[in-house]
């Protein structure tokens, strides 16, 4: 249903970008075998091996971010281990427990700008080896991080570095969630391009229904050894599309011709246009990052008047009269638009 409100609460709001319409349209009626054995999805995981210079990766596809966190957390942790988070973490706040449905705790530490420093990271690892009796506490198993982040911020080369020797000196597992990495790869700030980031994590999934597909996340597991039994362990938890090679198209098409950076890179310049407005406007944002999510302080009194012309997501509370709230920019979203947000920002 068509609305004139302009609609900027996330980046999952339509269907698919249209190269990827266009390929299911045209292989609708031809038949393929299930469960992701299927020419498509060998294709595509090829694609994603070649653009992270990992050869040997095991990739897998699962449906949505949710349960691909659940199933990965819950494949390689045992169940007397739990994983550590900024306290920002989509698995800490977001999940609506999915993670201890698995029977792993979710170890929260305090974040600034959405991230999980090393030095955190450093001191809480410090602290429990110095404890005498952690071993009646959960046992940490597996550090999550995202990249973008909740807020929008990057981990740079330097962090995330630092945080993967970490995990290595205390025997831990890195895993990041890359439900948006798209417009993380294609920030001009960014200096963890695809292979570097195979490099320096033991599991991170490449996000598709948050970056231009109709659903899907692609799990990349460096070293292949690392987990064999993934695939096993994905059907256990349900995970398992029968009808694989709709996954596999849809990234099959977006690792072609660049396709899934340029989603980013455009949905990246309309929240630099946005955060213009805002800034020309005099409303403050709540964090300056590089990517597509823009979230900015505004009055209760002028976010009543913005919410009839520009939908928006409502992030929190800032004061007792003004809230945090986001725009959100993606691979759908139109040039007038934007131009016609950043017009009713300023007449606010």
């Amino acid at each position: 249903m068509h609305t004139d409100i302009l609609q900027f609460q996330s980046d999952y709001q339509e269907a698919c970008h249209e190269n990827i319409l266009k390929r299911l349209t045209e292989e609708n009626r031809n038949p393929y075998p299930g469960y992701g054995s299927d020419g498509i999805c060998t294709s595509a995981k090829e694609k994603i091996r070649k653009a992270c210079q990992c050869p040997d990766a095991q990739v897998e596809f699962l449906i949505g971010g949710t349960q691909t966190n659940a199933t990965v957390i819950d494949s390689f942790l045992a169940s007397y281990q739990g994983i550590l988070c900024a306290d920002s973490g989509h698995i800490a706040v977001h999940e609506a427990g999915a993670i201890e449905l698995t029977r792993h705790k979710v170890l929260p530490l305090k974040g600034k700008d959405g991230k999980l420093s090393p030095q955190t990271l450093e001191a809480f690892l410090s602290d429990f080896a110095l404890d005498e009796n952690n071993a009646h506490t959960v046992q940490p198993g597996m550090v999550y991080l995202s990249q973008p982040t909740e807020y929008g911020s990057l981990y740079d080369k330097a962090e995330l570095t630092a945080i993967s020797n970490l995990c290595k000196k205390h025997q831990l597992l890195l895993f990041v969630d890359g439900a948006r990495l798209a417009y993380a790869l294609a920030a001009p700030e960014n200096d963890v391009p695809l292979p570097d980031l195979a490099k320096l994590c033991d599991v991170f999934y490449i996000g598709g229904t948050k970056c231009g597909a109709l659903f899907g996340e692609a799990v990349v597991i460096p070293d292949s050894r690392r987990l064999p039994h993934l695939f096993t362990s994905i059907k256990q938890h349900g995970a398992l599309l029968a009808k694989g090679w709709l996954l596999g198209l849809q990234f099959d098409e977006l690792f072609q011709e660049d396709l899934y950076l340029h989603i980013g890179k455009k949905a990246n310049a309309y929240a630099r246009e946005i955060k213009k407005a805002l800034q020309d406007a005099g409303l403050p944002l709540f964090g300056d990052y590089p990517t597509n999510q823009v979230f900015f302080i505004i009055s209760h009194e002028k976010m009543t008047k913005l919410k009839k012309q520009a939908q928006y997501a409502y992030m929190e509370r800032y004061d007792e009269n003004s809230s945090v709230i986001r725009f959100c920019t993606s691979w759908s979203t139109r040039e007038a638009d934007v131009k016609k947000c950043c017009e009713i920002i300023r007449s606010l």
